[in-house]
């Protein structure tokens, strides 16, 4: 069943992952559902897509009437009741298997038999998921990427009970959505948060070891090439997701040391510094990001010798005197 823009899309879990996929599901041209357990979740999530959509009505990508025709197709709901007439729904809830598979449960007592049930989980086993839930031929993960509307890859991940047409329609969708979706196995962390974690566990390791956060990123990002260090991208995901998913990750391959969690995402995320959800992570987010400590650049010299031997290297010591 291919789904098509009058396919409705229901979104669990009104937090920043879930907010984002049902902006691009709205953008598409879906209605979209989303629904909550919490009011205080669904008035963020509301205000989230408020602020996206405002962005991007000033980059003109879109006016004031087309960002409202956007927010319009969005409802927001307590009740996972609403679900009932979605061709997709896709959890984006707490990364707990039990949580999980009890949402799931309640999901396929409401949606229709033909709906497509998904997970966004980052890290957790979908074979042990779909073990669990019912019609596990229409299950699958469709694994997004924080901040969702910007992050164009996708992960499919199948179990051993997936229908092969449900991939097949999860690509397509995904490819309407204007997304890159990768097939995936389901090995722990997918593709994505399997080569990811060492990144993070190097950079708080680091961190660990006294090492100034802003000259961790920046090293990563100038020397390395990333549009984000490692400590700035953990802030912005949540250090509650971020380490949880590098235990569950540490755990799924038997404690391999490259993916050991780090003490000093530990210590944040216990303290709850969880980052920019929280206003305070790695960095103070109420304070002016600091700039790293690199030393002033030494002032450019005043002459240049060379020996009386320095032969075919005077042209070169005449060219550096002129600058």
């Amino acid at each position: 069943m291919r789904i098509g823009t009058d396919g409705i899309i229901a979104v669990v879990g009104a937090g920043t992952m879930g907010a984002g996929i049902a902006l691009v599901a709205a953008q598409a041209g879906h209605a979209v559902r989303v629904i909550d357990t919490q009011d205080a979740a669904l008035d963020r999530g509301r205000q989230s897509v408020a602020k996206s959509l405002a962005s991007l009505v000033k980059r003109g990508t879109v006016d004031e009437a087309g960002a409202a025709a956007i927010a319009g197709r969005i409802g927001w709901s307590t009740d996972v009741g609403d679900a009932a007439p979605a061709a997709l729904a896709i959890e984006a809830i707490v990364e707990r298997m039990d949580v999980k598979i009890g949402l799931f449960e309640a999901l396929a007592r409401h949606v229709a038999p033909g709906a497509i049930l998904a997970s966004n989980t980052s890290s957790l086993s979908i074979e042990a998921m779909a073990a669990a839930v019912p019609g596990a031929e229409r299950f699958a993960g469709l694994h997004f990427f924080n901040p969702v509307p910007a992050m164009k890859l996708v992960e499919l991940i199948p179990s051993s009970r997936t229908a092969p047409a449900v991939i097949d329609d999860l690509e397509a969708l995904m490819r309407a959505w204007r997304k890159l979706p990768v097939r995936v196995r389901d090995v722990p962390g997918f593709i994505v948060n399997r080569v990811a974690r060492p990144y993070y566990a190097e950079g708080f390791a680091a961190l660990g070891e006294g090492i100034d956060p802003a000259t961790i990123d920046q090293a990563l990002e100038s020397a390395g090439g990333f549009r984000m260090g490692p400590l700035t991208l953990a802030d912005l995901i949540g250090h509650d997701v971020n380490y949880t998913v590098a235990c569950q990750v540490f755990d799924g391959y038997a404690g391999k040391t490259r993916f050991r969690p780090q003490p000093s995402q530990q210590a944040l995320h216990d303290a709850g510094q969880l980052g920019r959800k929280t206003g305070r992570g790695v960095y103070d987010y109420g304070a002016e990001l600091p700039a790293p400590p690199f030393a002033a650049p030494a002032a450019a010299p005043r002459r240049i010798e060379a020996g009386t031997d320095a032969g075919d290297l005077e042209a070169l010591v005449a060219l550096a005197e002129a600058v």
